[in-house]
Order: C-alpha cells, then structure tokens, then sequence
C-alpha cells in the first residue's frame, strides 16, 4: 500500500524542486529522490491534491482572455510588468481584478509572476502558469502570453463550437428521454388494465414493455437517484485527488473518448516542452517543469517515468515508446527531431497535429451525436407504438374469436 507524500528537495547545482509522489514509506521516497541526485529537506503526506481545482464559469473565462490578450500587446510596448498588471486589469471585475491586483502588489514585491499566478488555481490553470514560468526562465515573457492568447482563444472558440453543435443534440435527448418516462410512468400504466381484462395473450414485445413498465414505477427511487448519483461522483471527481485519478481512468478506458484524451495530452505536453525547450532549458529540466504544468493525474506519472527514464540517460523517444498513454505520432516526430537536433520545432509540429485531430475528433463526435439521438429515440419511441399496436391487434382478434 503507497502514500501520497509531497516533497522539497534540491539538486546537486542547488536548485529547489517540489513535487508529489507516492511511496511505501517516507524512507522509501527518500531513497528514490536521493538515486535520482536529489536531496530532501522535507517531507511529509499530502494533503492536498497536485492538480489543482480549475473550473469556472464561461465569463471569467473570457476575462482571462482578455487579461492575457492585453498583457500581451502592451508587454512589447516597454511598458513594466507591474504597470501592464494594473492597466489590464480594468478589463477585468470581481474575482479576476481581485487576483489581477494580487499578482500585482506581489510582483512589486519581487515575487515571480508564474508563482502568484499560482496562487489563483480557479483562474489560471497550470498549463497558464506553466507557460508563463517558461517565458519567465526564457526572458521571453511576451512571447508566452502571446501563445498562451493564440491558445486560449483557440479554446473558447472550440468551447463556442462545440457548445453551438450539441444543443440540438441536448435538447433532442433531454425531450426524448422525457417522453420514455411519460410513456413508463402514465401511458403504459392505463394500458395494463385494457390489456389484461381483455384475456387475450398478449404478444411477447408488449408483455417485455409491460414488464418494463412495472419495474420502472417499482423501482422509481433507483431511477431518481441514478442523476444524483452521477452528480456526486462528478463532484467528488473533481475535488478529490483520488477521484480525479479514477475519472481519469474511466475516461482513457472509452473507445473514442480514450483516444480523444490521449490526443488532448499529447499535444498539451508537446506544446510545453516546445515552449521550454525554446526558452533554453535542459531536457531533464524541461521536463520538470511540464510535470508541474499538467493537471491530469495521469499523464504526471507518465511524464514523471519519462523524465525518470532520460536521468538515467535514455533518449526522450526511447522513454515515450515504452509508455502506451501518449499516441505513436508524437513519439515519431520527437525520434524525427532528436535525429535533426530540431527537438523543439518537431515539438511544435506535434502539437499542431495533435491540437488539429482533437479538434476534427470532437467535431465529429458531436456531429455524429444528432443522428445518433434521432435512431435510439425512434427506435425506442417506435418499439413502444408496434408493441401496443399489436396487442390491441391481439385483443381485438380474440374478441372476434
């Protein structure tokens, strides 16, 4: 049995590291981090998860959008951090031009930006903060909250799309699953008495659909709880370590849904190390940092075995090929770009490739959602009509009989 324990240690060049790992026991980690060259200064179980809370609504959203676009156009105009903070956060209200002014009172103080922005998890994701910490390292400060605006508006235009695509498909399952109740629960209940008193056998499809029909009011308390159910799991999913882990999971597991999710981390990883690469930074460091900049619980212990797997000295290629999480593409034009010394531009191709086939793979999931809705709900809705229709056919038959 592991536990969660996090750590803070320092490498042989004096550089602090922080991070969440699991172990037998504390000595146990500790062993670990001192084969891996580092030395531990504390220790202690988790008690918080690594991933960070990140939701919230579609207007703060769009405030950080903002936020970001305007830091980006006034940061290349000279203009100091501190005084582009405060001049961006007029665009900003609330919640987001209280952190805005946070971050700016504690970048005057000499704090860094990426560690502030930190601070804000329900605003600025770790893949945010991640960028940011590149562009710190890398002095290129304006280039990050340039992507990160490409990035972000590139993700609420999806969101847009994607939300615009599945309303009719929504609506469409919202509507027709209330009329299977209604069917269940009001009109097949006034159709038993008929049916029965008629004395005729009734035929094998209505008899199921009766029998259906019965269940579903007896058992009525199941069914109301199913919805609530499904809330609390999401719930606890999204506030819990562990159940992030198992969300997580569940959804690598789904057919179409897993490889969408693998595609979605390849490219987030890919895109993070371009930009760290670009900046200068070592592989292994590189890595570090993308580690601290993802949110899924998975694809940090998988980055976490990779970045173990290039200490030890195996190539970045080698350490992708051995895990199954990340798709084939991505480790084939990293092998293309460790071949040519382009690491980081092979990087960047990745990410596009990958960003592109998520975006075409969600389009056409939601696409195909529509006739998808219409099928199941017909054939039900048309299930439902042929069974009474024949046993209405069955009883009149007998009467005339």
């Amino acid at each position: 049995m592991t536990t969660a324990f996090s750590y803070t240690a320092v490498d042989r060049t004096g550089r602090r590291h922080r991070g969440h790992e699991a172990a037998a026991t504390g000595l146990a980690l500790t062993e670990q981090l001192e084969t891996r060259g580092l030395l531990v200064l504390e220790l202690e179980p988790a008690q918080e998860s690594s991933a960070p809370k990140t939701g919230f609504g579609p207007a703060r959203r769009r405030e950080v959008l903002e936020v970001t676009r305007a830091l980006a156009a006034l940061l290349p105009a000279g203009l100091p951090l501190a005084r582009a903070l405060d001049a961006s956060s007029n665009l900003a209200q609330g919640e987001v031009a209280a952190a805005l002014e946070s971050v700016r009172s504690k970048v005057e103080r000499g704090q860094t930006l990426a560690a502030t922005l930190a601070e804000h998890p329900r605003l600025f994701s770790p893949l945010y903060v991640g960028l940011v910490r590149a562009g710190e390292r890398s002095g290129d400060l304006t280039g990050a909250f340039r992507r990160l605006a490409i990035q972000l508006e590139r993700d609420e235009q999806l969101r847009a799309k994607l939300l615009s695509a599945s309303l009719y498909p929504l609506l469409l399952a919202s509507a027709g699953g209330f009329a299977v109740l209604i069917l269940l629960f009001f009109v097949l209940p006034r159709f038993v008495e008929l049916l029965q008193g008629a004395g005729a056998a009734l035929p094998a499809s209505t008899a199921a659909l009766l029998g259906l029909s019965t269940m579903a009011q007896r058992y009525w308390m199941v069914l109301a709880a199913l919805p609530v159910s499904a809330g609390l799991f999401l719930v606890w999913s999204r506030t819990t370590d562990e159940g992030r882990r198992v969300l997580a999971s569940l959804l690598l597991q789904w057919p179409v849904v897993g490889n969408l999710r693998r595609q979605a981390l390849a490219a987030r990883l890919a895109r993070l190390m371009a930009v760290l690469l670009g900046g200068g930074a070592p592989l292994v460091n590189a890595l570090d940092d993308a580690l601290e900049s993802l949110d899924d619980p998975l694809a940090r212990d998988e980055v976490a075995r990779i970045r173990s797997r290039v200490r030890e000295g195996a190539a970045l290629r080698s350490a992708l090929a051995e895990g199954d999480l990340f798709p084939p593409v991505l480790t084939q034009l990293v092998a293309v770009g460790e071949e040519s010394g382009r690491l980081q531009e092979f990087m960047l191709k990745a990410a596009d490739i990958l960003e592109e086939r998520a975006e075409r793979a969600v389009q056409r999931l939601v696409a195909l959602a529509e006739p998808a809705m219409i099928v199941i709900f017909g054939g039900v809705v048309g299930f439902v009509a042929l069974s009474l229709l024949q046993a209405i056919y069955s009883v009149n038959a007998g009467s005339f009989r």
